[in-house]
């Protein structure tokens, strides 16, 4: 029997959380269907369900900055999904830091923790 994530549960969207495969500093949080699943077992790249565009998304189809999966985790409820990658570009965060998680509380406010990257303005053009 083979297993794979459990689609039933929140309405066929399932946690991801992404970890560089290099430094195991976590990257960013997504989320999957099924479809987005299949694209990233087939292809080896992680690929999303994107909440806000309500479409199949490829990590970096607009910055280049693809995710390379090396290693796929599930937990042991089949309901949340751990992706090690190997991130191209060195920037997950749509912002151009290497993590989205680059903010820490601090006596009660959030400061930066990190340099970007890149300048999203170059990299997106819009």
């Amino acid at each position: 029997m083979t297993l794979k994530p459990d689609f039933s549960k929140h309405g066929g969207l399932i946690p991801v959380i992404v970890q560089s495969a290099g430094n195991e500093k976590v990257l960013m949080l997504a989320y999957m269907n099924e479809l987005a699943w299949n694209k990233t077992v087939e292809t080896g790249k992680a690929h999303f369900w994107s909440r806000s565009r309500q479409r199949l998304w490829l990590k970096g189809e607009e910055s280049g900055h693809t995710q390379l999966v090396r290693e796929i985790l599930v937990d042991c409820d089949l309901d949340t999904i751990l992706l090690r990658v190997e991130q191209l570009g060195g920037a997950a965060c749509h912002t151009g830091y290497e993590s989205c998680f680059h903010r820490r509380l601090v006596n009660g406010r959030l400061e930066c923790i990190a340099e970007p990257i890149f300048d999203p303005k170059e990299v997106y053009k819009k």
